[in-house]
């Protein structure tokens, strides 16, 4: 069975690497616009969707020769998902026009007759070369290169990311359920990001809010800045460092934490909460967006399944808060001020921690479940 898997380093391109690099995204967001504006040109005169191809527009501008003809080849698959998704899913839009200062900026590049290579602290790209890369992990010899995505941040820094195809036994992938295993409750705490069916909490140290006052006065002086200025892009690469800083923060703990915990259970139980709709009611918008409760229970995912251990939902309108941990009571109302859960069976605990033995258990009773059934 294959399976894929990302590496992400960062690179160190010279100058003149550099302008190759800009050129490319350039070329990329020019040939998408070209593409998407003449395929909705099409349709609007015959009603029909037809296919285009980079190689179309070489021949009227010869400066798209000048870069990786697999970035340009990558673009027109990345407008293809973009329509399918259109049509298939609903809350997908219409495909839009990228623009030169708002969106992302990256290529996709595909390995083909060993034209990439990664080797001595140094990965070569077609057109560009061998570039300085800083590999902080090593990769497993047997794993095999596919395509590597170049990107800028907005703070001026370059990566590449790498994707890695490798192979894996029938007895490796079969997710077994052992009938004695360790499980862990995990509820959802709007500080602190979690709190765990053991009585710990995970303490996440809420890194925007440390950082909120200083990325507040580096976007107030931002403001003041003339746009287009060297002064204005000098401060915005200033917000830029700081956004990114709390964005490696806070994946640096949930990498670990997630880790730990895939380490050290069989399976987890976690709640399928609504993280988009959490953030949209009673103002706790920040503090959800802070806890990326959400990116963790992906990681955990991840961590989980190669090790061949099982990640749970438990549904969204399980009663975990309301229900007594001790008897199965569930009680009718259980205001949001209530952090200590009382019942009438004499249990007084933590209401998160009772939510995360409720939401241990339910996960459990699944999980035998699906056993069973197999």
């Amino acid at each position: 069975m294959k399976r894929q898997r990302a590496y992400r380093f960062r690179i160190y391109p010279d100058r003149e690497q550099e302008k190759l690099i800009h050129k490319t995204f350039g070329c990329c967001r020019f040939v998408y616009n070209c593409m998407l504006s003449e395929r909705k040109e099409i349709y609007e005169k015959t009603g029909k969707t037809v296919r285009l191809t980079p190689a179309k527009y070489k021949k009227e501008y010869v400066w798209l020769k000048e870069v990786d003809s697999l970035a340009l080849a990558n673009v027109q698959l990345n407008l293809e998902t973009a329509y399918q998704k259109f049509f298939r899913e609903e809350k997908a839009g219409f495909p839009k026009f990228k623009s030169k200062r708002r969106s992302r900026k990256s290529y996709t590049t595909n390995v083909v007759n060993g034209n990439i290579r990664l080797e001595k602290g140094r990965l070569r790209l077609p057109k560009v070369g061998f570039i300085k890369i800083r590999q902080h992990r090593p990769v497993p010899e047997e794993y095999i290169l596919k395509s590597v995505t170049v990107s800028m941040e907005g703070s001026g820094k370059y990566y590449a990311s790498l994707l890695y195809e490798y192979f894996v036994s029938e007895s490796q992938t079969a997710g077994k359920i052992p009938e004695e295993m360790t499980i862990l409750g995990i509820d959802f705490a709007m500080r602190g990001l979690a709190v765990f069916s053991n009585g710990e909490h995970a303490e996440y140290p809420m890194y925007y809010r440390k950082s909120q006052k200083k990325l507040a006065r580096e976007q107030r002086k931002l403001s003041h800045c003339k746009r287009g200025s060297r002064g204005y892009e000098k401060q915005r690469k200033k917000v830029a460092k700081c956004c990114e800083k709390i964005r490696d923060q806070r994946r640096d703990y949930l990498h670990k934490l997630s880790r730990e915990i895939a380490d050290s259970y069989d399976a987890v139980s976690v709640e399928d909460i609504d993280m988009k709709a959490m953030s949209g009611s009673l103002n706790f918008g920040k503090s959800v967006m802070d806890d990326s409760f959400g990116m963790f229970r992906v990681m955990l995912r991840y961590k989980l399944e190669e090790q061949n251990k099982n990640l749970v939902k438990v549904g969204r309108f399980f009663p975990s808060s309301k229900m007594c941990s001790r008897c199965g009571n569930v009680k009718k109302e259980l205001a949001l001020s209530e952090r200590i859960y009382q019942c009438g069976c004499g249990n007084c605990m933590d209401r998160d921690v009772n939510a995360a033995v409720n939401i241990r258990e339910e996960g459990r009773r699944l999980m035998k479940g699906l056993r069973d059934a197999s």
